[in-house]
């Protein structure tokens, strides 16, 4: 959902904060806080397993995003 007056746009983010309000990471914060490569990174972003903006030839990826894709990707251990 878009909201905005005039040419500035405010834009929701999966419906809960104003895309201004987003905190943005670069491949390589991305990279540090999962502890994997920065290509790790750029192939999560194009097989669309996390999602990312487009800002010139860089992409910026919602801190958000990367939690919740650690939290759905963990592997618990079963006891046998």
């Amino acid at each position: 959902m878009a909201v905005g007056c005039g040419r500035y746009r405010w834009i929701m983010v999966a419906g809960e904060r104003p895309l201004n309000e987003v905190k943005f990471l670069t491949v390589a914060e991305v990279a540090s806080v999962m502890r994997v490569s920065k290509m790790t990174v750029y192939r999560l972003v194009h097989s669309g397993h996390l999602p990312a903006i487009r800002v010139g030839r860089s992409f910026r990826v919602p801190e958000q995003a990367v939690h919740e894709y650690l939290r759905e990707s963990f592997v618990g251990v079963e006891s046998a």
